[in-house]
């Protein structure tokens, strides 16, 4: 006699097979999103500067401890010393495109700010001042009187900076697209201009939204935590004139440098300063040295900054340029470099 199943066993196989069914429409469309996921993200891109100093014949990784932190650096070549100081959202990689020319006549040093790459990230000292006193300690533990300084972004606030604080080390000073922290930050709008804001940058209005965002503790590292690479292709897109000009390899690079928390909490502590950066720019004079300003869309920013704080200085504008000039174009930016640093 046949086994007939009564209506509360029917119900619990019917149970285990729609569990199952379900356990298996989930798991391929885990492995869908997996492959699609892939797809988007370029595989086996090394992105280590172990890997990457390779690429540039002559220089070396070093590290160094100052003001309390390690800073990492690459630096090459022979000659007097020119310190390569970059910004949000890149590392001493910013520079690659120049560094090999500029060795040819030139020590160069390209550093990791602090919480930038694989320099420290300690939970203060984010302000511009203080991250000049890192250099500065650089400059002197490797033996040199002055130097040639060159800064972009975050980096061309630390640079002016350090000309302000320690104008015997600094023999010229070049500064990138960028001014230093100054009254007028305090008015940037919290809302774009009227139909200003688009996908691209606009050079006369541009909307510095990250500015605030970046103002936020905690929250930035919850959205971004392995993921700042979204961030930055928007930013990368939005200030640039071409895409192209910071490639697939830089992009990893870059989102692989600041996808970790310490990264994301650390940068975000550079714009978290600009207060303590305003208020020290208060305090300051002119400067002594020869100052060049090299520019693409923030060059009357830059040229009113340089006209006020280093009088005789000279601001130049470099056409069908976004913000990122040492990847855009570094041909241009390599004949200024051999004329002001001669």
């Amino acid at each position: 006699m046949s086994h007939v199943p009564n209506s509360t066993t029917r119900q619990k196989v019917m149970c285990r097979l729609r569990a199952k069914t379900l356990f298996l429409l989930c798991s391929a469309a885990t492995a869908s999103l997996a492959v699609a996921s892939t797809r988007s993200i370029p595989r086996r891109i090394a992105t280590s500067d172990q890997v990457l100093v390779k690429s540039l014949p002559g220089f070396t990784n070093e590290t160094a401890n100052v003001n309390g932190i390690h800073l990492h650096y690459v630096t090459g070549g022979s000659g007097s010393p020119i310190i390569l100081l970059p910004g949000w959202p890149e590392t001493w990689w910013a520079y690659h495109k120049v560094m090999p020319e500029l060795s040819k006549t030139h020590r160069v040093i390209s550093i990791d700010l602090r919480g930038m790459g694989a320099s420290d990230k300690p939970v203060a000292g984010y302000d511009k001042k203080t991250m000049a006193e890192d250099i500065s300690g650089l400059i002197t533990q490797l033996g040199y009187s002055d130097t040639y300084v060159v800064g972009h972004d975050i980096g061309a606030m630390v640079a002016f900076s350090l000309a302000e604080n320690h104008p015997k080390q600094v023999r010229k000073l070049m500064m990138l697209d960028t001014s230093h922290p100054s009254p007028a930050y305090a008015s940037l709008p919290l809302l774009p201009l009227g139909d200003t804001f688009g996908d691209r940058a606009d050079d006369v209005h541009p909307y510095f939204w990250w500015f605030a965002f970046h103002q936020v503790k905690g929250l930035p590292e919850q959205l971004l935590e392995g993921r700042a690479g979204l961030e930055q292709d928007w930013f990368f897109h939005y200030m640039l004139k071409s895409d192209a000009a910071v490639d697939t390899t830089d992009r990893a690079v870059y989102a692989a440098a600041y996808s970790s928390r310490d990264a994301i909490r650390a940068s975000d502590a550079w714009y978290q300063a600009f207060n303590k950066d305003i208020a020290d720019f208060s305090g300051y004079g002119d400067l002594p040295m020869p100052v060049l300003g090299v520019a693409g869309p923030a060059f009357s920013r830059l040229k009113a900054l340089l006209d006020t704080k280093a009088p005789g200085s000279t601001t130049v504008r470099i056409e069908g340029t976004g913000h990122f000039i040492p990847e855009e174009k570094p041909i241009e930016l390599l004949g200024y470099c051999r004329t002001f640093f001669e």
